[in-house]
């Protein structure tokens, strides 16, 4: 098979930085053909020691403007996939699938004026992305990014979070972007501490949001760990958002590659 022919593209690796232990950002090559929605995710592969190739899902980090691809992972202990990608180095080779992935885009809400991210763990990823882009900026009024982890050592990307804002094609949209870290394994300061349904459910989030979650008005995206994502939906059902669905436009979005 030649490579025109191939279902992937074989990247190199730019840049691989350690921001906890556990958990680590990669830089990748961006093979011109490749197109992407922010919010997606691509199919990477790596290469074993015997030949064969392991593959797994990431959202992208980066906006679909950047020359290059971002990602954000955690090492899941004896993990066929991350063990691999973790030894990786700059120059070393990763494959990419050709297509992009996913629903976890703006174009799954028909209105809404306010825009909220819930994120646990890597699980914020993709919100990065959404963030770099227009869209959500230009379509709503309010957004409320919630990233939520167990130590506080964990909240990654908070420069590029601050400095969202004073990037000079969103200065016009200073203001909008409330920044939320959750933070459930110890306390932190200008953190909320506890679970996100706990967060809902007792009206802590709001508050520090200054705003409701109602149908109305509030649109949801969600990423994370699966038991957040049906937990969390579940919270938000009895408010009466729902999942948003081609047949049946709602309030939530989440992703479903876990």
């Amino acid at each position: 098979m030649t490579a025109s022919a191939e279902k992937y593209t074989r990247q190199t690796l730019l840049d691989v930085q350690p921001l906890t232990p556990n958990l680590f950002s990669l830089r990748t090559t961006r093979d011109a053909g490749f197109r992407f929605r922010a919010g997606q995710f691509a199919r990477l592969g790596v290469t074993k020691a015997d030949g064969s190739v392991v593959w797994r899902a990431y959202s992208m980090v980066s906006s679909p403007f950047d020359e290059h691809l971002d990602f954000y992972s955690i090492v899941v202990p004896g993990g066929e996939f991350t063990s691999e990608l973790s030894r990786l180095r700059e120059g070393d080779e990763l494959l990419v699938d050709r297509q992009a992935f996913g629903y976890l885009t703006l174009d799954r809400f028909v209105d809404g004026r306010d825009l909220w991210l819930l994120a646990t763990g890597t699980g914020i990823a993709p919100f990065l992305s959404i963030l770099q882009d227009f869209e959500a900026w230009e379509r709503f009024e309010r957004i409320k990014l919630v990233y939520s982890v167990r130590e506080a050592r964990e909240l990654a990307y908070l420069d590029l979070i601050e400095g969202l804002e004073k990037r000079d094609y969103l200065a016009e949209y200073a203001g909008k972007l409330q920044f939320i870290p959750v933070v459930t394994r110890e306390q932190h300061p200008g953190a909320l501490n506890g679970r996100i349904t706990t967060l809902i459910e007792n009206g802590e989030l709001e508050r520090a949001a200054g705003l409701e979650l109602i149908p109305e008005h509030s649109r949801v995206m969600l990423c994370g760990n699966p038991q957040m994502i049906d937990d969390t939906r579940q919270v938000l059902k009895a408010r009466g958002l729902n999942l948003s669905l081609s047949r049946r436009p709602g309030q939530v979005a989440v992703e479903t590659y876990w």
